[in-house]
């Protein structure tokens, strides 16, 4: 009935007092920021997915396409959304995560994976907000944390969070470079926080910091030459060409994020789960080397490190020991060349073709020479011994 409608002042009343209820719940759940878009306010990003899935930059990554729909359209994925809210939680380091670089006896893990797995400890803080948020409005809800088809960053934006830098990930006034996000998707008609405008002016830092070249233009990723991408994502052998450009990058890469300028704002994370464990700050490769399943899942346990498995985290460490120059590390490598996994058995013979001298390299190929593992062989071939 229309005399049953809400006066225009007590919707807007109605609206403020929601989005403050909601932003002091998530304020005291530890997040450092929460702002609110529209569910339409990203009509860019359709067309923006679609070019970088026609340029194959998505690498293997086929969810990406086959979640394409529901990803570019908030709408798409909850028809009855009305309201996203944005949650920003930084999580930025003590000091530069590039001077581990210089120490290519250690595997340098990403800032984002020296404690627990940001994914669990986000999306519990946000059930919590999200059930008590619920309880008051009276309106539905649905939380995620980046593993949903939801373009978190494009929104984060339109909330006001930050900008998405040349580098496409999320930079901030006040935290850098260094935001977890997560959503919540809401009934509620909700108070619409104004967007935050590129900031990045002229400066290519974060590019000209890539190791791998993965931008083939300012603001476009090509994931496929990304060392994050390559030492989590991608299952399959790395390219030749780009495993002396990973360096000691075991797990990840801050290089981009790093370099940004608007980092000399940030402040170290707060939340203790999210401080680096002081065994992840500059583990020995010699250590990591040696891990079976039983003992990786035990040292990542809680971290996301883990759900790469040992195999693919492995592989990863060997090709950090064959860029170290470390000859400590050929004994290891060798035992690694006979290891159960194929991935891990052509990685050691490569990253001993680069500790061993040319002739020790030779004698150890003509001892296997009987050695009908394909990884092995694509290994020696490239190393130019058989």
């Amino acid at each position: 009935m229309p005399g049953d409608a809400l006066p225009a002042e007590k919707i807007d009343k109605r609206r403020g007092t929601l989005t403050s209820f909601l932003k002091d719940e998530a304020r005291d759940k530890g997040f450092d920021v929460c702002r609110v878009t529209r569910p339409d306010a990203i009509p860019q990003a359709p067309q923006r997915l679609a070019d970088f899935l026609d340029h194959g930059y998505h690498g293997t990554m086929d969810w990406m396409a086959q979640t394409a729909d529901r990803r570019a359209d908030p709408r798409v994925l909850w028809g009855e959304v009305r309201s996203v809210v944005l949650f920003g939680m930084n999580y930025g380091p003590d000091e530069d995560p590039r001077s581990l670089l210089e120490r290519p006896e250690c595997g340098a893990i990403s800032v984002y994976a020296r404690n627990r797995d940001y994914h669990d400890v986000i999306k519990g803080k946000l059930k919590e907000v999200a059930t008590r948020f619920a309880a008051r409005a009276g309106e539905d809800v649905k939380v995620f944390v980046d593993t949903a088809p939801v373009m978190e960053k494009p929104l984060a934006e339109q909330a006001g969070l930050g900008w998405q830098g040349k580098h496409t990930n999320l930079v901030s006034r006040e935290f850098g470079s260094w935001l977890f996000l997560g959503s919540l998707f809401t009934t509620a008609d909700l108070m619409i926080d104004e967007p935050e405008r590129d900031h990045c002016g002229s400066c290519r830092a974060c590019l000209d910091a890539c190791p791998t070249n993965a931008f083939p233009a300012p603001y476009k990723i090509d994931a496929r030459r990304c060392i994050s991408y390559l030492t989590i994502e991608h299952k399959g052998t790395i390219d030749p060409a780009l495993r002396p450009l990973i360096g000691n990058r075991i797990y990840g890469c801050d290089d981009c994020l790093a370099a940004c300028p608007w980092n000399k704002f940030a402040a170290s994370a707060c939340e203790m789960k999210l401080k680096a464990r002081e065994d992840l700050r500059a583990p020995s490769l010699s250590f990591l080397l040696t891990l079976d399943d039983a003992s990786f899942r035990a040292f990542f346990s809680g971290s996301p490190v883990k759900r790469i498995g040992r195999d693919r985290f492995v592989r990863n460490c060997l090709i950090a020991a064959g860029n170290s120059g470390d000859a400590a590390l050929i004994d290891i490598c060798t035992a690694l060349s006979k290891d159960a996994s194929p991935p891990v058995r052509g990685m050691a013979v490569w990253a001993l073709s680069r500790l061993m001298k040319a002739g020790d390299f030779s004698d150890f190929a003509a001892r296997r020479q009987n050695e009908t593992d394909v990884e092995v062989l694509v290994e020696w071939k490239l190393a130019g011994v058989v």
